[in-house]
């Protein structure tokens, strides 16, 4: 779901005016009369709505009247507040009263914009340090966790379900779906929210050390034993232990771990006498551990003991809708943490891009490629060009021209340079479009080929010109991608703002596909 601008104004010109530049410059936008009728959407939307811009004078309530509920009723939603009257009292005012920006009418649409971007970029920040200081101190929460997808709701209504009790917990999901931050989320929301979070990754401790690890060794134990040392057991006491990877265990150590988590009690290695521990432990896995106890490689009653409370978190191409949101946290916190406070945020064209990529590595894969983006940038904003990686994997969109007409195939061919025409040459045959294509080219004769094709050269014998060249084919895509923007964009590797300059230029338009589909 793309977070929106809502706009509170009872000057419906200036609404509508609002509105048509920021929808200009790829914002999605809500509307408001009044600002009664603000609290009522905001009450109704609040995860939808990313900036307020919000007109002090109206008649019902006014936009102090505004920013106290907002401030009494707790919305963290930053407002930019616009007035005709710009005196100081007024702006010290709306500043003190919670506004995150002031701007005096008439606002232009480029220092709307900034400010914007300006607001979203310091909101995802405090979020950030929020998040950090509550991760630190164990009291992240649901609140903290980042998602808009439909699909999260049942991961996250069981987590809450399962933090008011001390059942065993196992989070089962591909690597990098975010397992260890719904274990935060989880002690975060119990009774131990202030107690020791431990975590162990099993899967990355040598074979030989991990019984060391999780239960502690005394002094000369076994050679290199110089002292002793408490265990992740002994650390969690009284807190949560988070088993990461719990699939990875021998089985030897599975019998160890289920005693532990049966009795209560731990044996040091090398200890001589046993000790009480209390812990509640989540453990995770990308595996079938079902499978894995088949198999005969994972314990059948350790299995039971740690599958009380299943939750399974879906991957990220399952919920897309959270990518933008993800997308602008992670930017916003590289961005500070980078020193690149240049970059304010992602267009409209980035976004789209990214959440139509499939990301097998899920949400570390989607937070390491922003990070590379980040470093890499010199612009405002990431663009499509910052992710060249991912360009290159998003895969052809299901539109209205999957099931092309015969000229349509054709243009799926490459084209290359032959006697001063462009041909079309054959290329993926592997790909059914491409299949179809190739057929309809194979009935082609020289002639009709020609004719089928894009001429660089004019009928007086000369080149043509650059910009005939450059207006077919945008006229082309336009045809071709019926009309998709964004598509046509991709394709032709130039930004959207620009294609849409091009194509007023060359007065391209609907009569184009009219005209094409006869």
């Amino acid at each position: 779901m793309q977070e929106s601008i809502l706009i509170v104004d009872d000057d419906p010109v200036e609404r509508r005016l609002i509105e048509a530049n920021l929808t200009k410059f790829g914002f999605r936008c809500l509307t408001a009369s009044g600002g009664e009728e603000a609290l009522a959407i905001l009450r109704e939307q609040t995860d939808r709505i990313a900036v307020m811009i919000l007109d002090l004078v109206m008649p019902d309530l006014d936009g102090m009247g505004v920013l106290e509920t907002m401030r009494r009723d707790g919305y963290t939603i930053p407002v930019i507040v616009q007035t005709a009257q710009g005196g100081i009292d007024t702006v010290v005012s709306a500043m003190r009263a919670g506004a995150h920006d002031f701007a005096v009418k008439p606002v232009s649409p480029e220092r709307l914009k900034v400010s914007i971007n300006n607001a979203m970029k310091v909101s995802t920040l405090e979020t950030e340090l929020r998040r950090v200081k509550r991760s630190v101190t164990g009291t992240l929460t649901f609140e903290d966790v980042i998602s808009k997808a439909e699909r999260m709701e049942r991961v996250i209504e069981l987590g809450k379900r399962a933090a008011a009790s001390t059942i065993p917990i196992l989070l089962e999901g591909e690597t990098g779906v975010g397992k260890e931050m719904i274990a935060r989320a989880i002690q975060g929301s119990s009774k131990r929210r202030t107690k020791p979070f431990v975590t162990l990754n099993c899967g990355a401790v040598p074979e030989t050390l991990v019984e060391s690890i999780l239960f502690g060794h005394e002094k000369g134990a076994f050679t290199g034993a110089t002292e002793r040392k408490i265990g992740k057991f002994k650390e969690a006491d009284g807190g949560t232990l988070f088993l990461d990877e719990i699939g990875e265990l021998t089985l030897d150590l599975q019998v160890k771990l289920l005693r532990a988590l049966q009795e209560g009690e731990i044996d040091p290695v090398g200890g001589r006498r046993t000790e009480k521990v209390d812990i509640r432990v989540i453990s995770a896995t990308n595996r079938s551990l079902i499978d894995m106890v088949k198999a005969g490689t994972f314990r059948e009653d350790l299995y039971y003991r740690l599958n009380v409370f299943p939750i399974t978190i879906p991957p990220l191409r399952d919920r897309m809708a959270d990518i933008p949101a993800l997308a602008r946290h992670f930017t916003a916190r590289f961005a500070a943490e980078e020193g690149r406070r240049h970059i304010k945020g992602l267009s409209r064209d980035a976004l789209e891009m990214l959440s139509e990529y499939h990301w097998p590595g899920n949400i570390r894969q989607l937070e390491n490629t922003i990070f590379r983006a980040v470093v890499l940038c010199d612009a405002d904003e990431l663009t499509e060009a910052d992710f060249p990686q991912i360009t290159a994997g998003v895969p052809l969109q299901k539109h209205a021209w999957q099931q092309p007409s015969a000229d349509e195939k054709a243009s799926i061919f490459q084209e290359f340079r032959r006697d001063d025409t462009i041909r079309f040459q054959e290329i993926d045959l592997t790909d059914p479009n491409v299949i179809g294509a190739h057929e309809f080219a194979s009935s082609l004769n020289e002639e009709d080929a020609q004719d089928a094709a894009m001429r660089l050269i004019d009928v007086t014998d000369n080149i043509r010109p650059l910009d005939e060249l450059e207006a077919e084919i945008i006229r082309a895509a336009f045809i071709h991608y019926n009309g998709h923007i964004s598509e046509m964009a991709r394709r032709l590797k130039i930004g959207r703002s620009t294609l849409y300059r091009k194509m007023k230029e060359y007065g391209i338009g609907p009569e184009d596909l009219a005209t094409a589909n006869g």
